[in-house]
């Protein structure tokens, strides 16, 4: 795996097992990525397989969801962090 460097700043990608951690790794890329990781992203993993990690993530940002959403023609109520009941935002000292 060829990816940034900034990508994985707090793990060694070496130790980072492609089908063990498919999951994390896909969510690294889509939310940090650059152009060169996403097509290396796309050489690791099948269409199919990312589509099925990236609608397991439960933190991505609003950005980040709606360009999945569009490229990969998935519904975005689909993803789980869409369904996902926040947490509450009240502040610590209420």
């Amino acid at each position: 795996m060829n990816f940034s460097k900034s990508i994985f700043w707090d793990v060694k990608p070496s130790e980072l097992h492609k089908e063990e951690h498919a999951r994390f790794i896909i969510s690294r890329v889509v939310q940090r990525g650059l152009i060169a990781d996403w097509t290396e992203l796309r050489k690791i993993y099948a269409s199919v397989k990312i589509k099925q990690e990236i609608v397991e993530i439960s933190n991505l940002d609003k950005k980040t969801l709606n360009f999945l959403s569009l490229f990969y023609k998935i519904p975005k109520e689909n993803f789980r962090c869409y369904t996902k009941t926040p947490l509450s935002n009240q502040h610590w000292n209420s």
